[in-house]
C-alpha cells in the first residue's frame, strides 16, 4: 500500500510565454496549472506516493479544467472544494542569459485565499497520511488563509503525522515582519523546514555570513549556522536548504544540504543549463519527502532530491515530470544526456 501524503495550498493559472519572448511581445501564452504545493504532490505522485492536495478551485470552466489537469498526473483531489469565483493567475516570462526571468501575480481574492477555519475536515484528511506538505506562500494568502494553515498543522501534529514546511518567502505577498511573525507561530507545529539561500534571512532574519546570491558567492559554513538556528530555535527535526549558484538565467549551479541537529550531509552539485526553474525548489521538497518516507539514509535522501531537481529545470512548467529510475540514474552518476534506447 502506497505511503498518503498530503499537501495544502494554491494552485495558479500559469501563462507563460513562448520561446523565451518578453510579454510585450507575445500573441500567445502556453498554459498550464501550477503551485508550490500542488507542485510537490506531482513529483510525489510520480514515484508512486498517495499524493493529495487540498485547496479550493472555483466551480466553472477553468477551475474544473485545473482539476483534470491535477487528476491527469496522478494527484489525488478527493478533499478539494469547488467553491468561490476566481483561479488566481500568475505570468511567467522565462529569461534567458543575464536577463532573469520575471514573474506578475494576478491572484487577488483567489478561491484559496477567501478559505475559511472548519472549510476542511482535517481530521478525516490526515486519517492514515504520514506526512503534511506547505510552504509560506499559503498563510501569506490572506490572514483567513494563515489561520486555516495553523489550524492544519495542530490536526496533523494531533495524527501524529509529520509536517515539513518550504519557506518560500514572497516579497509579493507580504513583509518579512509579516512573514516572520506568522511562520514563527506555525515552526511551532513543523518537523521539516526546507529553505532557499534567502529563506532564513528573509522570514526569520538568519543570514548567511560571506554569501552574496546575486553574485553566485556562497558560503557552506554559513549556511551550516543558518541551519543549526533554525533546529535550535524551533526544535526542529531536520533542515535542508537548497543552494543555488547563478551564474545566468540559463545556468546555475545547484546543490544542497541536509542537517539533523547531529550530522551535516553536502550533495554533489550539478551544473545545470536551464530550460525552465520555475518550481525547482519545489521538485527538490518532492525528492527529498519521498527519499525519507522510502527509508533512504539522510545522505541518499538529499542525493535523491537533488538529482531529482536538477532534472526538473530541463522540463517546461512547474511540475517534475520525472520516474525514480531516471532521478536514481543521475544520483548513481549517469549524466551524459546520452540518448536511451
Amino acid at each position: 500500500m502506497a505511503k498518503k501524503v498530503v499537501t495544502f495550498g494554491e494552485i495558479m493559472l500559469r501563462l507563460a510565454t513562448p520561446l523565451y519572448q518578453r510579454i510585450v511581445q507575445a500573441t500567445s501564452f502556453e498554459a498550464t496549472y501550477a503551485g508550490g504545493e500542488a507542485n510537490v504532490a506531482a513529483s510525489l505522485a510520480n514515484y508512486g506516493i498517495d499524493a493529495y492536495f487540498v485547496t479550493k478551485l472555483p466551480p466553472h470552466e477553468v477551475g474544473q479544467a485545473c482539476l483534470a489537469y491535477l487528476r491527469k498526473h496522478g494527484i489525488k483531489t478527493d478533499y478539494i472544494k469547488m467553491e468561490g469565483d476566481r483561479l488566481g493567475v500568475y505570468y511567467l516570462e522565462a529569461g534567458a542569459s543575464q536577463r532573469p526571468s520575471k514573474v506578475i501575480y494576478d491572484r487577488k481574492d483567489s478561491a484559496i485565499a477567501k478559505v475559511q477555519p472548519g472549510d476542511f475536515n482535517w481530521d478525516e484528511i490526515f486519517a492514515g497520511a504520514e506526512l503534511f506538505h506547505f510552504t509560506g506562500i499559503t498563510p501569506a494568502l490572506s490572514d483567513s488563509a494563515a489561520e486555516v494553515t495553523l489550524e492544519a498543522v495542530k490536526a496533523a501534529k494531533k495524527a501524529g503525522v509529520t509536517v515539513s514546511c518550504d519557506l518560500n518567502f514572497r516579497k509579493k505577498l507580504w513583509t518579512s515582519e509579516k512573514a516572520n511573525k506568522v511562520m514563527s507561530g506555525l515552526m511551532e507545529y513543523v518537523d521539516i523546514v526546507i529553505a532557499n539561500e534567502e529563506d532564513a534571512e528573509k522570514v526569520f532574519g538568519i543570514k548567511a555570513h560571506n554569501t552574496d546570491v546575486t553574485t553566485g558567492k556562497l558560503n557552506d559554513e554559513g549556511y551550516k549556522e543558518v541551519a543549526q538556528e533554525l533546529i535550535n530555535r524551533f526544535n526542529l527535526q531536520k533542515v535542508a536548504i537548497t543552494l543555488r549558484e547563478s551564474y545566468s538565467a540559463s545556468d546555475n549551479g545547484w546543490s544542497a544540504m541536509l542537517y539533523d541537529g547531529k550530522e551535516f550531509y553536502k550533495s554533489r552539485k550539478y551544473d545545470i543549463h536551464i530550460v525552465d526553474r520555475v518550481g525547482g525548489g519545489d521538485s527538490f521538497c518532492g525528492g527529498l519527502i519521498y527519499g525519507l518516507l522510502s527509508g533512504m539514509s539522510n545522505q541518499d535522501a538529499l542525493e535523491f532530491a537533488v538529482a531529482a531537481s536538477c532534472l526538473k529545470h530541463t522540463i517546461h512548467g512547474d511540475f517534475n515530470l520525472v520516474s525514480v529510475e531516471e532521478v536514481k540514474n543521475l544520483m548513481h552518476g549517469d549524466g551524459s544526456g546520452r540518448v536511451q534506447r
